[in-house]
């Protein structure tokens, strides 16, 4: 039973309401908090130089943010098509296809990052489960989590076949050691650690978990468009 669909229509555009001021309220929040080195690399950002701002991980972050409002209408133009066309949850589908880049990109962008040495030193690899966490520390932690979060969140959203844990975890998984890869394949002076995919993989779990209540509903979104068809051939 979808029990967003047994709410009444105002109390659900209240709920939606409310969502939408924490989630504007947090990210103010949280951008007070790293205002400062986000400043320190707007000026190289603004002005369009790679050094000091696409290859530093507060440039790239800084120009994430830049490129949410133009995303955002990107996700409002798609949506506007679907709803002309009809048959799909538009802005659902619309800010699934746009989460899961915007999303996932910068990431992607930042784990990518070559070091001092890339392309001298030889390349690394640490196989061994959970050895490399304790150096890790919080922060690398959280950000290992992060990174395919987005992408855990909206996938399920979007694609009907990938609305399960196990796939979920599968796609995290497989996403992570196709970056380990390549971080070992271009020496890109980084450690290609069995750890960094087991805490991506943990964080599009966790991600995907708290988006269940939505792409719940898009799995069974095939079957509930079937039932007119169905009742019209009876």
């Amino acid at each position: 039973m979808n029990r967003d669909a047994s709410l009444p229509a105002p109390l659900r555009r209240t709920r939606g309401i409310v969502l939408l001021t924490l989630a504007i309220l947090g990210m103010a929040g949280a951008l007070f908090v790293v205002r400062g080195p986000l400043m320190m690399s707007a000026p190289r950002c603004m002005a369009g130089r790679w050094h000091g701002c696409f290859d530093t991980f507060n440039g790239v972050v800084l120009m994430t943010l830049v490129a949410m409002p133009p995303a955002v209408l990107v996700a409002w133009a798609l949506a506007f098509r679907r709803r002309a066309v009809g048959g799909t949850p538009a802005w659902r589908m619309s800010l699934a296809e746009v989460g899961m880049v915007h999303g996932t990109v910068p990431f992607v962008w930042m784990t990518m990052m070559p070091g001092g040495g890339a392309g001298t030193v030889p390349a690394r690899v640490s196989l061994v489960p959970l050895r490399d966490l304790a150096t890790m520390g919080t922060l690398g932690i959280v950000g290992n989590l992060l990174v395919f979060a987005a992408l855990g969140f909206f996938a399920p959203m979007r694609f009907a076949a990938l609305a399960s844990v196990p796939r979920i975890l599968a796609l995290g998984a497989g996403c992570s050691v196709l970056v380990e890869t390549a971080q070992y394949v271009l020496r890109l002076d980084r450690v290609s650690s069995v750890d960094d995919v087991l805490v991506n993989a943990t964080g599009a779990v966790l991600a995907g978990l708290a988006s269940r209540r939505w792409w719940r509903t898009t799995a069974r979104a095939p079957s509930d468009r079937s039932r007119p068809a169905t009742a019209a051939v009876g």
